[in-house]
């Protein structure tokens, strides 16, 4: 199938020598390109959080009913932060 593609001149030129070097052609530099890119974006497979529970009982009885920003401070209390 033809088509037209519009490509930056900077592009294309570097695309021209690379196919000089390698014996090949533009399209057929342009298909492997194409076929990369589809490749990784089949493989891309979207982000699942892990399971990261732990045994305890739960939140300190101090801590119940505490902002985030509390939490945080305790955890960090005594350590510089």
């Amino acid at each position: 199938m033809k088509t037209i593609v519009n490509i930056a001149d900077s592009l294309l030129e570097e695309a021209r020598k690379l196919a000089h070097k390698e014996q090949t052609t533009i399209k057929a530099l342009l298909e492997e390109g194409l076929r990369r890119t589809l490749t990784e974006h089949k493989r891309t497979t979207p982000f699942k959080l892990r399971k990261a529970t732990f045994k305890g009982k739960g939140l300190h009885p101090d801590m119940a009913g505490a902002s985030w920003e509390e939490i945080r401070d305790a955890a960090y209390k005594g350590r510089g932060g």
